[in-house]
């Protein structure tokens, strides 16, 4: 069942240390970028939506309202921000869709963004470390929670470390292609399996090639309803947009396997009318390389404990059956956690419209994305299709 609304414009920012550029000037470059893209004027949004996780990494906790300034005709418009972890991008794509829905606005600019770099790797992982159970899981890091994963993973099918960094090796590769990527840097698959000084053990077995980046960036869509598809050069529809939240406790969910995800890509599927296999790529949530693994069984690709199987054959390489995180993923492109879900589907409406570059994939009819927050606890799956005129 298709959604009313559309992404008609797009805005992304480099990912990486952008030390020069407040989160202020990052909102409202991106915002600035999709509502040109879309060819807007700026009196035509109706509201804005800010994904933003922030847990205390900056000073700037009320945000919602930065993009407001780019132009006089913003001012007084709606704008509200939304949290959920990691998938806090996501929330505000999902609160602009039903606000359109709802028939409260007819178009909607969503941004996401975050500023992390400016603080040490402790404080990052502590301001992080607020989208866990805190009753039961107060002190641990999300590299040891998704560590956790990966051995529960391991005692219940097989040893993930080869597949894990099989991941890191692909997500890297593909981020070459990314102009916008934080790390375009090769890894070989030696290096990301043999012990050593320059890739130390984080949280067994996750070593720091399998750990996704700290990082500042923003990126922004602009969503209109679908009776003004004939004012756009170009859009995309939402062919699904499902959520799924899970409980928050670890102990109280297995950990060999994504049972929230898993149960967000089936809603997803059928909402859609479609099959996986009628998926072209997917942009997904590889916030540690455990975590693409377990995704690529959650979202059907392979059966539980066939994921290492499935990735060491090459399918979600960008030459594969179903390429995944064409991108570079977070692993290489970067994981500016408030801004990753609306850069998934920036980039795959880019890739779905011909202008993803040389990431441009042959095969480019249906995209999906998949944003989670926390430890499997929130999932969004959007599948994204072209409205062709």
């Amino acid at each position: 069942m298709r959604h009313p609304a559309l992404i008609v414009g797009c805005g992304h920012s480099k990912f990486g240390r952008l030390e020069e550029h407040s989160l202020e000037d990052l909102i409202q470059a991106v915002s600035r970028e999709a509502i040109e893209d879309a060819g807007l004027a700026p009196s035509e949004i109706d509201a804005v939506f800010l994904g933003h996780f922030n847990s205390g990494m900056v000073a700037d906790g009320f945000c919602s309202s930065m993009a407001l300034a780019i132009h006089p005709d913003l001012r007084f418009k709606p704008a509200v921000r939304l949290e959920n972890a990691c998938a806090s991008g996501s929330a505000a794509i999902f609160g602009a869709l039903d606000a359109i829905a709802a028939g409260r606005i007819k178009t909607a600019l969503v941004v996401g963004a975050e500023k992390m770099t400016h603080l040490s790797t402790a404080e990052v992982t502590d301001a992080l470390a607020g989208a866990s159970y805190q009753k039961e899981e107060a002190g641990v890091s999300f590299p040891e929670i998704f560590a956790r994963f990966a051995r529960a993973y391991r005692a219940e099918y097989t040893d993930p470390s080869r597949a894990m960094a099989e991941i890191a090796v692909k997500n890297h590769h593909n981020a070459l292609d990314n102009p916008l990527a934080q790390m375009q840097r090769e890894l070989s698959l030696d290096f990301c399996l043999e012990p050593s000084n320059k890739n130390p053990m984080i949280a067994e077995p996750l070593r720091v090639t399998d750990c996704s980046l700290i990082s500042d960036g923003a990126a922004a869509i602009v969503l209109a309803h679908e009776d003004r598809a004939g004012d756009f050069e170009r859009a995309v529809a939402f062919r699904a947009a499902t959520q799924v939240n899970d409980l928050l406790p670890l102990s109280a969910k297995p950990q060999s396997r994504m049972e929230g995800p898993a149960r967000a890509f089936r809603a997803a599927y059928e909402s859609a009318g479609l099959a996986l296999s009628d998926i072209s790529f997917a942009e997904v949530h590889d916030c540690f390389t455990i975590a693409e693994l377990m995704i690529v069984e959650a979202m059907g690709l392979a059966a539980p404990g066939e994921g290492p199987r499935v990735v060491g054959d090459g399918i979600t390489a960008q030459d594969g059956r179903l390429p995944i995180n064409r991108s570079g993923g977070l692993k290489a492109k970067g994981h500016p956690v408030g801004a990753t879900g609306v850069s998934m589907h920036v980039l795959a409406a880019r890739q779905l419209t011909g202008r993803a570059g040389a990431m441009q994939l042959p095969r480019s009819d249906v995209g999906m994305c998949f944003n989670m927050g926390g430890g499997a606890v929130a999932s969004y799956v959007s599948i994204l299709e072209p409205v062709h005129a």
